[in-house]
């Protein structure tokens, strides 16, 4: 076996080997070695506090001894897979707690491997429900990396295909600070784009539309994050002409948003299903749709899933689960993520360059512009690299590449919050 090198070797190897549009950060980019707590080391031994928690997915943090001997006493069986073909204990009980925490009537759970792989899944259902091939997504949505996910995402930078399984109509309301609709209050804007919907529907379809897939909060496109009631707003409209409508949980699930278990839930409405995975797994694979049984049933042709559910999955999200209730990991991110926003305001007042700051919970953008307010995506480069300079990882996004993403671990404290806040002041 050959020796460990540096990253400048190993960034060569997967440059000969892996995909050029597989992305990677950074100028020199890194290998995380090891990682305890909110803390990760790279393999040239050095340390950085994480404030992107491998994109929102390391809910819980590093090295957290519940969940890695839950995942050690189910390897220790030797049943690390038996398909979807036999009964998985793990997977009926995290199901079970699932269906009961959505808030869905008469909820089932289907498991998959990921985020990608749990809107496929909805979209599969919606259209076969409805025998509709229409679809509604938001303008700057991200939904996945599969064809029909793709289909639905609306974002050019992450759309590698026009062609389309499904035909999307698209709607305003997600990304409010670059919106025609901006300098409304959030009553008018949300009248504005219901209107739009309503405008959509009338007239880019046949009115018979499966449903309308949304992000509570619009993670790739920056953490773009509208007005409370929205959605409720929007499904007014949805239910006077039978369309259905998806959440999509992948990154605001879990309590992650503060305020509320699921992101949704800011809107008063509740989904007809909701896709989630990311933070269930706090690193495993683990993705799902939980839904009104009527539509979770739908299918008439067989299927399964070889990996959704395996039982070390779901061993470990039980795992995860437990002690995210157990630790009311929600009001935590409440907690820090309101002394984090207020931080990063504070911040913006006297630096130009940042034109909006949002999100809730752990769950926060910061919008880089230039002097006229243009995007500026090469100073949010820079403050990606300076902020790594420093001790500090955080994610980059949004429609332009111009958005600084921070979505540390739910367990983030408060001596932790305060160090980001000054790397981040001084790179800005």
């Amino acid at each position: 076996m050959a020796p460990e090198r540096g990253h400048a070797e190993l960034l060569a190897r997967h440059r000969a080997v892996l995909p050029e549009w597989l992305a990677l950060y950074y100028e020199q980019p890194i290998e995380l070695a090891s990682a305890a707590g909110r803390r990760v080391t790279d393999r040239e031994g050095r340390t950085y506090l994480d404030f992107f928690a491998g994109i929102l997915t390391n809910a819980i943090g590093y090295d957290v001894a519940e969940i890695s001997d839950a995942v050690r006493a189910q390897v220790d069986t030797g049943v690390l897979h038996s398909s979807t073909l036999y009964l998985i204990r793990s997977q009926v009980e995290l199901a079970e707690r699932i269906a009961e925490l959505s808030g869905i009537p008469d909820a089932k759970v289907f498991f998959t491997n990921s985020g990608t792989e749990a809107n496929e899944t909805a979209l599969v259902l919606a259209t076969r429900f409805r025998r509709s091939d229409q679809v509604l997504a938001l303008r700057n949505s991200y939904h996945g990396r599969s064809f029909a996910s793709m289909a639905v995402t609306g974002n050019r930078g992450w759309s590698a295909s026009s062609l389309s399984p499904l035909k999307v109509g698209w709607v305003h309301g997600g990304y409010r600070y670059r919106s025609p609709f901006r300098d409304l209050s959030d009553a008018d804007y949300v009248k504005a784009c219901v209107a739009d919907l309503r405008e959509v529907i009338e007239t880019t379809t046949a009115g018979d539309v499966a449903c309308m897939l949304a992000e509570p909060i619009q993670g790739v496109g920056g953490f773009a994050t509208p007005p409370d009631g929205l959605f409720r707003a929007f499904k007014e409209v949805l239910d006077e002409y039978g369309i259905l409508f998806v959440s999509d949980e992948v990154q605001t699930g879990w309590g992650r948003t503060g305020g509320h278990f699921w992101g949704i839930q800011a809107h008063g409405v509740t989904p007809d299903a909701m896709t989630f995975a990311k933070g269930l797994g706090n690193g495993l694979a683990i993705g799902g749709v939980v839904a009104r049984a009527e539509l979770m049933d739908c299918l008439t042709a067989n299927s399964i899933s070889t990996f959704g559910g395996n039982p070390v999955s779901t061993a470990g999200a039980l795992a995860t689960l437990d002690y995210l209730l157990d630790n009311d990991l929600q009001a935590n991110a409440a907690k820090m993520g309101e002394r984090l926003l207020d931080g990063l305001r504070a911040l913006a007042r006297d630096r130009p360059a940042v034109g909006d700051v949002r999100g809730k919970g752990l769950m926060v953008g910061v919008e880089l512009v230039g002097p006229g307010g243009e995007p500026d995506p090469a100073a949010a480069v820079a403050a990606l690299e300076g902020a790594r300079e420093r001790g500090l990882l955080v994610g980059k996004g949004g429609l332009y590449g111009n958005v600084i993403r921070l979505a540390p671990p739910m367990t983030v404290t408060e001596d932790e919050v305060a160090e980001a806040l000054g790397i981040l002041g001084a790179v800005l």
